[in-house]
């Protein structure tokens, strides 16, 4: 029976990236660099915006400037490495590719945990008002977004390490733009039966469970709108959670585009999808929470006068 060497794994793997020809890179390299600094200027705005307005210290607030943070660093754990990719060689080390690989999962996770306590700290202020207050205290935020933050980084441990586990010795190409579980498990020469098996239970289980939360929160949260009597109250119902259902629309459905379908079936057509939830996504939350939100839109204002009148000479 044929042994194969286990010190045979590949050193470096080579992320063939968005488009093959040489006329694209350079185009393209402008168009993620811009998309990038959007990204960061966007959310960091946010961030300043809410940390420096005392009218938006509540719990809304405090769990969005979070996943605006998460939002730069999930986006800067892609993007740096596709500008690399566009101007110079292709190639990453299997190191950076794991490293890679485990802070995307870890931080995309933490994005769909905190989109759902943003469901459940929307279903407690519609559906039960009055005691919003003890309900949403400081310290149940704290232990809320420290639980979004801390399950994922195990989940996500937990992949990296079954991949670890596999052997690459014949091709070292990756047909994606960064380095993901699907397209990594295709270049491998040793049983991912493990590997397919964990994904599609413990996998799932982490990715649909906080989907469920919303949907959850959010047919109680219709049902307590359609009580309301007037119509304004129905739209100022509605107007704090438009938002919210905008940003989580665009992010599960790509990312169940991508990740809910077999192993097998996984094509370069996913890298659209995949560029939806990983940079779209992060560049338009800004955008989608401030443009709906007058409250935000004020503090952003406030902290723009704020900023000019210090630039301006006494």
């Amino acid at each position: 029976m044929a042994v194969v060497n286990q010190t045979s794994r590949v050193s470096e793997f080579i992320l063939l990236g968005l488009s093959s020809r040489p006329e694209d890179q350079k185009p393209l390299f402008i168009l993620f660099l811009t998309m990038y600094l959007v990204t960061i200027i966007g959310n960091l705005l946010i961030i300043l915006a809410i940390h420096s307005d005392s009218q938006l210290q509540t719990p809304m607030y405090f769990f969005l400037s979070f996943l605006s943070f998460t939002d730069i660093c999930f986006t800067t754990t892609v993007v740096p490495r596709m500008l690399v990719n566009f101007l110079s060689e292709k190639t990453i080390s299997y190191a950076g590719c794991l490293t890679q690989m485990y802070f995307i999962y870890a931080l995309g996770n933490t994005d769909s945990c905190l989109l759902a306590v943003m469901a459940f700290d929307r279903y407690v202020a519609i559906c039960d008002p009055f005691h919003y207050v003890t309900t949403m205290n400081h310290h149940r935020c704290v232990l809320l977004v420290a639980f979004s933050c801390s399950l994922p980084h195990l989940h996500s441990l937990l992949h990296t390490l079954l991949l670890n586990r596999l052997i690459f010795c014949d091709s070292s190409v990756i047909h994606h733009f960064l380095c993901d579980l699907s397209p990594l498990m295709k270049l491998s020469c040793s049983s991912t039966f493990v590997n397919e098996i964990v994904i599609m239970s413990e996998g799932s289980v982490v990715l649909v469970t906080p989907f469920l939360c919303i949907t959850f929160s959010y047919i109680r949260i219709f049902i307590a709108v359609l009580k309301i009597p007037s119509a304004a109250g129905k739209r100022k119902a509605f107007s704090t959670c438009g938002s919210h259902l905008t940003v989580v629309t665009l992010f599960y459905g790509s990312i169940f585009y991508v990740y809910l379908q077999p192993l097998s079936t996984y094509t370069a057509r996913d890298h659209i999808a995949t560029l939806a939830y990983t940079v779209l996504s992060s560049m338009l939350n800004p955008f989608i929470y401030s443009l709906r939100n007058k409250d935000l839109k004020q503090g952003l204002r406030k902290l723009m006068g704020r900023r000019k009148s210090q630039a301006e000479p006494s």
